[in-house]
């Protein structure tokens, strides 16, 4: 909540302070002109990388491969090309950092190590809470052939589960 407070109260008034005291030391226009080139100059990297990590990710998906980091830098692309058109200086250094690739790849590293460690620490916790655990090895009874009923028709029908010799616990 406070990153939130900062992003949407704090830092446009410390844009707009910034903004104006450049402003006073370059002249106006210059500063509005210097704004306008950073924007120009931060979306023809957002689209050159952009381009450029999209190509990666195409061949990534040929090789059967998940193209997770490239996912992550393609969202940090995104979020460069925000910051980058939004006029002030501290968004365009943020932007830059996002968009060229030292910095971009740095970061999506970081990302998506942060992210591989939550989701096996979330999927087994979800998957404790349930008092179950998966096994990749165990064959799904939807990817079968039909052949069991020779035909492929459909068949509907309900389910109960019976384990419990109690008649009183069992599902209805």
């Amino acid at each position: 909540m406070r990153v939130l407070f900062i992003l949407f109260a704090v830092l446009p008034i410390i844009e707009i302070a910034l903004l104006v005291n450049v402003g006073s030391m370059i002249g106006g226009w210059n500063t509005i002109g210097l704004v306008i080139l950073t924007a120009f100059i931060g979306a023809y990297f957002v689209k050159r990388e952009g381009i450029s990590t999209l190509q990666t990710a195409q061949a990534k998906m040929q090789r059967n491969e998940v193209p997770g980091r490239e996912l992550v830098e393609g969202l940090m692309l995104v979020v460069a090309g925000v910051l980058l058109v939004t006029p002030g200086f501290i968004t365009d250094i943020f932007g830059f950092m996002f968009a060229l690739p030292g910095s971009r790849h740095l970061l999506a590293a970081q990302v998506t190590k942060h992210l591989k460690m939550h989701v096996v620490a979330g999927s087994a916790g979800v998957a404790g809470a349930f008092g179950q655990g998966f096994n990749p090895n165990q064959q799904n009874p939807f990817n079968q052939p039909n052949s069991q009923h020779g035909n492929g028709d459909v068949f509907e029908g309900e389910y109960s589960d019976n384990t419990t010799n109690d008649p009183d616990k069992r599902l209805k």
